[in-house]
């Protein structure tokens, strides 16, 4: 009996020694989702983006779909339409689209590069002033993932409106136990959070975000996938909407594509 509760001890405190410290991962990983944020740059990729439109009930109204071709442009997110609704755009269509891009990368050129990056970056946001708790070990997506949930740090000091948007955040993240990269993140907004004190409307509870990475090769880590049901009302327009977007077709970034947009009009 005492032999039994000897190994059972044993095996509770070598349990313990593999799960790391919280406090101690959460600086590791968010050095990778920052590395994640700028390599993401460096690629251009495929975005499948489906948005249903809500009834008050909760059923679907409309659903729109829109293909994309995305590339990053002196820090800046860009992107080219492929297709509407499942149809290519006609010549027209596609020499409007090529002037507009045209315009954009011109001027995302010429401008100083954002004190902010474009990207992933809510997630590191939210790493940078949350505390993660209720740690367990689940396999996602064939991979085994350390699970924890998160809520804003009260003694974390926020930097910027995007810190103090996270800090006011819950939910979930899984980590990668092996790469340390995030996997997944749902998060959960427990509160109406007003957008410039209302002004601008708000963002209302029961909205939900849910992003996914995961590896693309060669030991990158990459967003693939981000789900979205929003509640809000936005000026005077309110919205109820589920937005399902996917990442896919990963490549480096080759600055000649550029010469491919054709020039703009005189």
């Amino acid at each position: 009996m005492r032999y039994s509760a000897a190994m059972a001890a044993v095996c509770c405190c070598a349990a313990a020694q593999t799960v790391p410290d919280p406090a101690a991962l959460i600086k590791e990983v968010q050095a990778h989702q920052q590395a994640v944020e700028q390599i993401r740059e460096n690629f251009t990729f495929h975005e499948a983006i489906r948005t249903e439109e809500l009834n008050g009930d909760g059923s679907v109204h409309s659903v729109t779909s829109e293909d994309r071709e995305v590339f990053f442009v002196n820090g800046r997110r860009v992107y080219r339409v492929l297709k509407r609704n499942g149809t290519e755009l006609n010549a027209a269509e596609a020499k409007a689209e090529q002037a507009r891009v045209k315009r954009v990368v011109e001027s995302d050129m010429k401008a100083p590069p954002p004190a902010t990056r474009t990207g992933t970056r809510l997630i590191s946001q939210i790493l940078a002033v949350t505390k993660l708790s209720n740690t367990r070990v689940i396999t996602l997506h064939g991979r085994e993932t350390l699970q924890f949930d998160f809520a804003g740090d009260p003694g974390a000091k926020a930097h910027g409106i995007e810190q103090n948007v996270a800090k006011k955040l819950t939910g979930t993240i899984w980590v990668d136990r092996a790469d340390r990269q995030v996997a997944r993140v749902e998060i959960h907004v427990a509160d109406d959070y007003k957008l410039a004190g209302g002004l601008l409307g708000n963002i209302r509870k029961g909205s939900q975000l849910t992003v996914e990475q995961a590896p693309v090769g060669d030991g990158l880590w990459l967003q693939t996938a981000t789900e979205e049901h929003v509640t809000a009302r936005l000026l005077l327009k309110s919205e109820r909407q589920n937005v399902h977007i996917k990442d896919f077709d990963f490549q480096r970034f080759d600055v000649g594509m550029l010469q491919n947009i054709g020039a703009p009009p005189q």
